[in-house]
């Protein structure tokens, strides 16, 4: 066993001495306290859950890079109020949450969907601390997403948008003695604002999942003196064994002298003392500094060594500030081969980076790991499993977790969180200033080796700038441009780009689920930016059994030789010149189950040891990584497997009956299509349940309802309105709707498809299903003129009967069907209630699109409405610059100026 073995003891004795020797000034709980929080139900959770509770959230020390001893930790118990978005201030709350956990977690106490609608309220009393009159208390908060307003004692102290990055304020001046009030009011669009949101999504489905809004990291109070350092950049040169430290301070201490020193087991080995200069740049505040490393100890995954580093503040030789940190010296770049391929290197070696794609999501937490000890155990499992490399996919972490990357030894490549897709106004801007606060938040983390500019392009724009921008602002690290930006799946490319990977140190291509090599570009090294996928489902360890999901779906006796084979390819690709590859991905996450562990962390689905055999062949490793005992050795190739199926009915028509049997059949039927039993099955489960509106059981209900005979079926129909308050405003109407079209309006239709008796069928389903099944028929009519009959008369009348009943649950496209009107329909009356229409759509659904900016636009210029409509068509045309088709929306608004049609004249 080598002195660098990962052991749990090991890594454990490290953090304990590296950085809880500052320990907290716990807020003290009081027993009551325990009785105002419980964690809210949720069906899958990791180990750590248990653990939680309102005296130990997320206690650690949570700033390693920069440690001072005065501070005190205000994650706990606040109150939380949800309001709407025009409301101000609560006077009542409507409870407590956990701080720091988002408010859509169970592991809040609150667990409840934040809309862009809404504002979430925070509140808490803080201790004013004994303040010498040279002492200024900062308020702390490492990442509340995405929109935040502080108010202290009822006065606004600041606002910060922004939902990964830290920031802070001085709050001393407006602190009374004793007790003081803290608020926090908190905004998040979440995907439907010019705001970088990640994989957090609204509706989660597939590679999108639940959001994270508001406070998801550590808040806390630091008390610093009032001259003091603000921040300092630490960049290492082996090549030169020096460390520059670029330090910044504040402006009252310009007449004081800085002192660093770099230490080695403990040891000095490098100070260097000069006053405040203000040396670097423009800005007088920053003093740059260097510090010789003589035959320096380089960082890297097998040798993950640090140094420790002081910083002091003097005044002659009184210390008035000090920090402490670390850091590690290391190279990384790109150069070439002995056989002339441009290589990734790492300290002038070349390094091949086996990595994999994680995601950062937690079943009880979503964006925060529980705790600190889950924080770390996935970079502990996957540098147990045999990879050197993590790729951080669009999301920044706690600074913590990059301080575990640091400490147990593994390459990272972090994101960008990037733009929305569609680019809505001002989601330039607000990139842009979040990757420039990303780059100099994690600029310290020797871990960190690149940076991933843009993903299969979403929300990409001017790629060459911003890749020699970053490649600028950083040099000491390497850019991936564009991450797939060629993206293949089964073998064939979804959409060839333009001058791909332009300015980028690497080309970089995504291929589901084989793997490929990326093309030679000179000066540039290939990598895989994503590939696998391989999905295995474990049932008991799935967040929904119901729609398990992977690129590529196979039995768990299946997995091992497919992901053996994939790395004997990759090991061919790279002897072709490939110098990286990321597999998708280390665990599942929600619907997505392409992971090597399950979501809860608990079950491997290939035996660690053999995994870290396997990827030996590409990669050797030399630390022993985590004790499999943290994983639950359990044999996932026989359980419940479907080819019981048959055994297992027989025993349901013997009487079995208890309801965990009763389940376990269900998803086999379903999975068997066997829609007979899913419904006689699902009737007696549904009998059995204790409370079944809880949301988890209707959560299970609505996926197995599928048909009118169903209980589920009855359940919507009769409390729609109980069903959508736990699940979502119109779950229940859109459920009844697809199920009343499979199995009775499809059918008639399939068989009268050009002689529909639209009038009986109306009164039929009326009759049958009430105001459902007028309104399905409704908007099937309107359907049906305008695209068999193109009878655009009844589509105009039966377009305003449909939206009158329809407007806020819509079968269709409403800018899609809006179009058609405008293009076909006179009626200045119809066509003024579409502009109505389309209204409601943009100020509900499209608040970016330009499309639908434009169909709004036109309908008010057909409807006599032509001031207000140049002023949206100039909205739309603003969103439209630099777009294939800004000319048209160009042609479009100059003929509303001139008065002239534009629509279509021959109807």
């Amino acid at each position: 066993m080598t002195k660098n073995n990962l052991t749990c003891l090991a890594f454990a004795l490290s953090i304990s001495t590296y950085v809880n020797a500052q320990s907290p000034q716990n807020i003290p709980v009081s027993n009551s306290d325990a009785g105002r929080y419980k964690m809210q139900p949720i069906h899958l959770q990791s180990r750590w859950a248990k653990d939680v509770n309102p005296n130990n959230a997320l206690k650690e020390y949570p700033r390693p890079q920069m440690i001072r001893s005065n501070w005190e930790n205000l994650n706990g118990l606040w109150q939380y109020a949800i309001t709407d978005l025009s409301e101000s201030k609560p006077i009542n709350y409507s409870g407590y949450i956990l701080v720091p956990y988002p408010v859509e977690s169970a592991l809040s106490g609150v667990q409840k969907k934040l809309m862009p609608n809404n504002l979430l309220w925070y509140k808490r009393s803080i201790s004013k601390p004994k303040l010498n009159s040279d002492e200024r208390l900062f308020l702390h908060f490492d990442a509340v997403d995405w929109k935040a307003t502080i108010y202290v004692n009822g006065k606004e102290i600041g606002e910060h948008t922004g939902g990964y990055q830290n920031f802070s304020f001085d709050i001393t001046d407006y602190l009374k003695s004793g007790q003081n009030e803290l608020i926090v009011k908190v905004f998040d669009p979440t995907d439907m604002g010019p705001n970088p949101h990640g994989k957090q999504v609204l509706r989660p489905a597939n590679i999108y999942y639940t959001p994270s809004s508001g406070i998801w990291q550590t808040v806390w109070l630091e008390t610093v003196p009032a001259k003091h350092i603000i921040g300092f950049k630490t960049t290492p040169d082996i090549d030169k064994e020096e460390l520059t430290i670029d330090i910044n301070t504040t402006p009252q201490s310009s007449n004081l002298m800085l002192e660093v020193s770099a230490l080695k087991n403990g040891k000095v080995v490098s100070v260097q003392k000069q006053p405040i200069s203000g040396s670097k740049g423009v800005d007088k505040n920053t003093t740059s500094m260097s510090l010789k490393i003589h035959t320096p100890d380089l960082w890297s995954p097998d040798n993950p060594f640090l140094y420790d580093l002081s910083i002091k503040l003097l005044k002659g030789n009184t210390v008035i500030d000090k920090v402490t940190s670390y850091f590690g010296m290391r190279k990384i770049d790109i150069q070439k081969d002995e056989k002339g391929a441009d290589r990734i290197f790492l300290n002038n070696k070349y390094t091949y980076n086996l990595g994999v794609l994680d995601q950062g999501f937690w079943p009880e937490g979503l964006y925060t790991a529980p705790t600190d000890e889950a924080l770390a155990f996935d970079i502990k499992a996957m540098k147990s499993m045999g990879f050197n490399t993590i790729r951080k996919h669009i999301k920044i972490e706690p600074n913590r977790w990059y301080y575990h990357a640091d400490k147990i030894g593994v390459l990272v490549w972090q994101d960008f969180v990037n733009p929305p897709h569609g680019l809505p106004e001002g989601s330039r801007e607000i990139f842009e200033k979040e990757a420039m606060e990303t780059m100099d938040q994690l600029h310290n983390y020797p871990s960190v080796i690149t940076w991933v500019l843009f993903n299969e392009r979403w929300g990409a724009y001017d790629q060459k700038r911003l890749t020699e921008w970053v490649k600028k602002y950083d040099p000491s690290r390497i850019v991936n441009g564009h991450s797939g930006e060629l993206l293949y799946v089964n073998d064939e490319l979804r959409e060839p780009a333009d001058s791909p990977w332009v300015n980028s140190d690497l080309t970089d291509v995504h291929s589901y689920p084989d793997p490929r090599n990326a093309p030679g570009q000179p000066g540039k090294a290939r990598v895989l930016g994503e590939f696998g996928g391989v999905g295995v489902s474990v049932p008991g360890h799935q967040w929904d059994d119901m729609q398990g999901w992977g690129y590529v779906q196979v039995p768990p006796s299946e997995l091992k030789k497919r992901y053996t084979h994939m790395m004997s390819d990759l090991k061919k690709l790279e002897s072709e010149g490939l110098s990286g590859s990321i597999y998708t991905e280390p665990y599942d996450v929600e619907g997505e189950e392409n992971g090597l562990l399950t979501y809860d962390r608990e079950i491997v689905k290939i035996p660690v040891s053999e995994i870290r055999e396997i990827n030996n062949n590409i990669v050797p490793q030399i630390s022993a990584g985590l004790d499999p005992k943290f994983f639950i050795a359990e044999n996932i190739n026989t359980k419940d497997n479907d080819d019981r199926y048959t055994e297992l009915l027989l025993s349901y028509e013997k009487g079995k009956r208890d309801s965990v049997f009763l389940r376990r059949l269900l998803l086999m039927a379903a999975r068997k299509k066997d829609q007979v039993h899913i419904t006689n099955i699902g009737r007696e489960y549904i009998n059995q349940l204790i409370d079944p509106y809880s949301k988890e059981n209707l959560t299970f209900i609505n996926q197995i309802t599928r048909t009118t005979k169903d209980k589920g079926f009855e359940m919507l129909m009769s409390n729609s309105e109980k069903v959508d308050a736990v699940l979502g405003e119109n779950t229940s109407i859109y459920k009844l709707k697809a199920i009343i079209s499979a199995d009775d309006l499809n059918p008639y239709m399939a068989a009268n498809y050009y002689t529909p008796n639209w009038d009986s069928l109306q009164q039929a389903f009326q009759t049958k299903y009430g105001t459902v099944g007028e309104e399905l028929i409704l908007g099937k009519r309107m359907y049906y003129y305008g695209t068999v009959t193109k009878d655009w008369k009844n589509y105009g009348k039966y377009f305003v009967l449909y939206f009158e009943k329809a407007l806020h649950h819509p079968d269709f496209m409403i800018n899609n069907v809006a179009w058609a009107l405008f293009e076909n329909v006179n009626d200045p009356k119809i066509l003024s209630y579409g502009a109505e229409v389309m209204k409601y759509c943009i100020e509900t659904w499209d608040k970016q699109a330009p499309d639908a900016f434009d169909t709004y636009a036109n309908l008010l210029h057909k409807s006599n409405q032509s001031g207000e409509a140049i002023k949206w068509e100039e909205k739309a045309l603003q969103m439209k610059k630099g777009a294939p088709d800004e000319k048209v929306y160009a042609e479009t608004l100059q003929k509303m100026k001139s008065g002239q049609p534009t629509w279509p004249t021959n109807n």
